[in-house]
């Protein structure tokens, strides 16, 4: 659920703390997802307040001018672009941006709801391959090693 790390660290958090694939997945997933309707539907009221703050209204400033950035993919394939900016798993690519430029674009809330989860579901799966892939490699690791040695 938070804004910086969403399910790009909750996967990789889950993994360390052996967590079982499936199980981590849908709670990142549904985790990522649960802020998702609350900010698409608030975000224009929350705007004024936010920007009237000295403090916020800098930091909010700051983040759309990068968001600013990153929507070109939005405008060039529409909610499929959302989709696959959520989807991608770098750093200012996940749902709470995606939310932040389908406000800034004035897309239709229940639309980019859809489009950003899908992006969710999708980016979970990368997280998801790459994470237990390595994880799971790092485990056999070491057994390896012994079995390599003991015929050596």
């Amino acid at each position: 659920m938070f804004p910086l790390s969403e399910l790009r660290g909750a996967i990789p958090y889950a993994a360390l703390m052996n967590v079982n694939p499936l199980e981590a997945y849908l709670l990142a997933v549904i985790g990522n997802f649960l802020p998702i309707p609350l900010l698409l539907l608030i975000l224009h009221k929350a705007e004024t307040l936010i920007r009237r703050i000295p403090i916020l209204g800098d930091a909010y400033s700051f983040f759309v001018r990068r968001v600013e950035k990153k929507r070109k993919i939005v405008e060039k394939y529409g909610y499929l672009g959302l989709t696959l900016f959520v989807a991608v798993p770098l750093p200012i690519t996940g749902a709470w941006t995606g939310s932040l430029i389908a406000f800034l674009m004035h897309l239709d809330r229940k639309k980019s709801m859809v489009f950003i989860f899908m992006g969710i579901l999708i980016a979970g799966l990368i997280v998801l391959t790459v994470t237990y892939g390595i994880f799971g490699i790092t485990k056999m690791l070491p057994l390896y090693l012994i079995t390599s040695a003991s015929i050596l």
